[in-house]
């Protein structure tokens, strides 16, 4: 049976041939982060130098290398299931902390015990608003991101660009880039969804959270920059069609083609925030 220790942040962080952003992640943590915590680096066959630097420079962290890339949501998972601190964090490779985000997000947590996940406001290297929470998406509003500007009211509805993300606020789910997961959600919903090798876990996992009673919340106070590049812009690459094949498995896993009503029905999210889905 594991151990779980208590105050303690795990913080699960998946590396890809991202040394140099990942020696600016790490950095960062060390030097806001005054709560008590662990380092989980899942690298999925990374031959950049990143398992040589973390050896060197991180030896307490606890350290996965997988021999290939074994997608984003299974080796998430990996870190996770190691992981023995109270929260989880799952944080990206790309993220430096802009201030004591970690011990913001944590200490929310502690006050605010419906809380499942709790994610940061997440900022564009230049500084601006990162649109990392929003309404669940349909099938029609993300073929139509892709296809067409004709739904950019819909768009814009399922992106939350409405509100000025100044305030903590329930949330449909947040990006994986951050998220901080309380213990007890783990051991109700378990981890991500395996089947999702990239794409929606995150989308999917928030559900999750929500339909079995935990609140998802953004937390502005907590700062985090995220250099996000999206490697899903060419509509025919290869990570794209993953992608899409993922989409359609978590659509068909909740029957939301076209509409969420249902799901915000079920759990209880304020109307106000999908009424134009």
């Amino acid at each position: 049976m594991k151990i779980v220790e208590e105050k303690m942040i795990s913080i699960v962080i998946l590396n890809w041939n991202s040394k140099e952003k990942l020696i600016d992640c790490l950095a960062s943590i060390k030097k806001h982060t005054k709560q008590k915590h662990e380092i989980i680096i899942v690298d999925n066959g990374s031959t950049d130098g990143s398992i040589e630097f973390l050896k060197d420079e991180y030896p307490e962290a606890k350290l996965i290398c997988n021999s290939v890339n074994m997608g984003v949501g299974p080796a998430r998972n990996q870190g996770m299931k190691i992981a023995t601190g109270e929260y989880v964090l799952i944080l990206d490779v790309d993220t430096i902390l802009k201030n004591s985000a970690i011990d913001i997000l944590k200490k929310y947590m502690d006050e605010n015990r419906k809380v499942g996940i709790v994610g940061a406001k997440l900022l564009n290297p230049d500084l601006s608003i990162q649109m990392s929470c929003r309404n669940f998406p349909t099938l029609y509003t993300k073929l139509s991101s892709r296809i067409t500007k004709l739904s950019q009211k819909r768009l814009n509805q399922e992106q939350l660009k409405h509100w000025a993300h100044d305030s903590v606020e329930s949330v449909g789910y947040l990006l994986g880039a951050c998220q901080l997961i309380r213990r007890e959600v783990i051991c109700e919903i378990g981890v991500y969804d395996d089947k999702i090798f990239y794409g929606p876990e995150d989308i999917d996992y928030c559900l999750r959270a929500w339909l079995a009673g935990f609140e998802v919340k953004y937390n502005p106070n907590a700062i985090i920059i995220h250099d996000h590049q999206r490697i899903t812009k060419n509509t025919l690459n290869k990570m794209t069609l993953i992608h899409l094949q993922a989409l359609l498995y978590y659509f068909k896993k909740y029957h939301s083609y076209f509409t969420n009503n249902y799901i915000y029905k079920k759990i209880g999210l304020n109307r106000e925030w999908y009424k134009f889905l």
